[in-house]
């Protein structure tokens, strides 16, 4: 009777003790999944931050764009104030050679003033 009883309460602490470790692999699954979680969340913020950080390149990568265009456009611009320039400097030149012609018939005889007229009409008509 006595050797029932005591293996008895050794089954009963058998028991208790396979429960506390069923308890304790419970909690160690706990804090794993915990830490998984942990990783997770973890990964989401650098995951974040990476985007975040990309965004940033991109808009960096905007304004380089856009001050490359507005330094093209400042050097079109030039180029339009020298054309411009230019064109004006070729109407000066025009004009001083159409004043030496007209000095030039001045001081012609009428005979070749025909002659002159013809001339300056054919530089008008070539420029």
């Amino acid at each position: 009777l006595m050797a029932n009883k005591e293996s008895g309460r050794e089954r009963e602490r058998e028991r208790e003790r396979e429960s506390e470790r069923e308890r304790e692999r419970e909690r160690e699954r706990e804090r794993e999944r915990e830490r998984e979680r942990e990783r997770e969340r973890e990964e989401g913020e650098r995951g974040k931050e990476r985007e975040r950080e990309r965004e940033r390149e991109r808009e960096r990568e905007r304004e380089r764009e856009r001050e490359r265009e507005r330094e093209r456009e400042r050097e079109r611009e030039i180029e339009r104030s020298r054309e411009r320039e230019r064109d004006r400097e070729r109407e000066r030149e025009r004009e001083r050679e159409r004043e030496r012609e007209r000095e030039s018939e001045r001081g012609c005889c009428t005979a070749h003033r025909q002659e002159h007229e013809t001339k300056r009409v054919l530089a008008l008509v070539t420029m």
